[in-house]
């Protein structure tokens, strides 16, 4: 599967918070970023139903 780059605007404050948070869990930022998205992601297909993009 192909992997895209994303960037995104956030606030000092918290991501020096999501570091703490990553470090904790033995991630890197990015990775902690992955995480929450796929659960958020998960969240919404559980209430929801499964998410049809078309790349499937």
């Amino acid at each position: 599967m192909p992997v895209k780059s994303l960037s995104i605007r956030i606030e000092d404050e918290m991501l020096d918070k999501l570091h703490v948070v990553a470090d904790y869990e033995g991630r890197s930022a990015n990775s902690q970023i992955l995480i929450l998205i796929r659960d958020c992601i998960e969240a919404y297909e559980e209430k929801h139903g499964e998410i049809k993009t078309g790349k499937r």
